[in-house]
């Protein structure tokens, strides 16, 4: 069990580490999408975001932490759900369903942290592959 718990947080993981390098090696070409949706933080949310995502994905990958990490990859898919996918502002039609695709991949997303955070929390040591142990213990 611990060698598949590993390769899915392999899998999970890859997403949000590779989105980070896009946002922290693409600052002003986010930022422009990110003024272009009328969201808020400009270059620095951009960072910031980019910087949460990757931790996150870091967290969950290594076992560093793995429930903390989970829990920041939620709040952060939640905050960027909100801002850059907000398919209920759209008039577009083909805009609106784009951006119900990527808010609705981003509920699954949610998901899966949500239950890395409840195996990570309370499987505790258990879980192997990791460096530390869980921060929160259910």
């Amino acid at each position: 069990m611990n060698t598949i718990f590993l390769i899915a947080r392999i899998a999970f993981s890859a997403m949000f580490l590779i989105g980070a390098i896009g946002h922290l090696t693409k600052v002003d070409a986010m930022a422009q999408y990110v003024e272009y949706k009328s969201a808020p933080g400009g270059k620095a949310g951009v960072i910031l975001s980019g910087l949460g995502i990757g931790i996150g994905g870091l967290s969950v990958l290594l076992g560093i932490y793995g429930d903390l990490g989970a829990l920041l990859i939620v709040v952060m898919v939640i905050g960027i759900n909100v801002f850059m996918h907000a398919f209920w502002k759209e008039t577009d039609p083909t805009t609106r369903m784009t951006e119900m695709t990527a808010f609705n991949k981003n509920i699954a997303l949610i998901g899966g942290a949500l239950a890395f955070f409840l195996l990570f929390a309370s499987a505790g040591a258990h879980v192997g592959w990791t460096i530390t142990g869980p921060l929160f213990s259910l």
